[in-house]
């Protein structure tokens, strides 16, 4: 071998040897000490609701049927009585009486009328639950323990990731 290619077999050698002195990874399983579920409160809040009738006034409209027939009623009565002029005044009379007469008549229970309006009521309440969030694992590997929040519960025992290394 030429004294240039000796150097370039050894930094071949050096290069590939390097890999092997650098960390080592394998799996391994370790026992489950303890498990405790990690717990949070969360609100869930809800609509309740309900209808209600509430009592509402109303007004109610004034009819003028009664008048109309009133009048034309009190106005053929006045007709009857009296002549010449005196029979004009008794017609005027009569439908200015027969109109105040119907219009009581029919409107006698207007006015305010209570009625029952539903109303509808809602309000917000808390609804709290309580949830699991994760698990608090202490686990035992070669002596020593360990304890990681993990999302489930292991079970008795549980894969864990080694990792070797050299001391420099």
């Amino acid at each position: 071998m030429s004294a240039f290619r000796i150097p370039v077999f050894l930094a071949l050698v050096a290069v590939t040897a390097v890999p092997a002195v650098q960390a080592a990874d394998f799996d391994d399983f370790a026992r489950v000490v303890s498990v405790a579920p990690q717990l949070e409160q969360v609100n869930y809040p809800q609509q309740e609701c309900r209808t209600e009738y509430v009592p509402v006034q109303r007004q109610q409209q004034r009819g003028v049927g009664g008048s109309i027939v009133g009048g034309l009623a009190g106005g053929i009565l006045g007709n009857q009585v009296g002549g010449g002029n005196g029979r004009t005044v008794a017609t005027a009379a009569g439908a200015i009486a027969g109109a105040i007469v119907g219009d009581r008549m029919e409107n006698s229970n207007a006015g305010a009328v209570v009625e029952q309006q539903p109303v509808r009521q809602c309000r917000t309440i808390d609804n709290w639950q309580t949830r699991t969030n994760g698990y608090a694992v202490t686990y035992e590997y070669h002596g020593h323990t360990y304890t990681s929040v993990m999302p489930y519960d292991p079970g008795e025992r549980m894969r864990v990731r080694v990792s070797v290394m050299p001391r420099p």
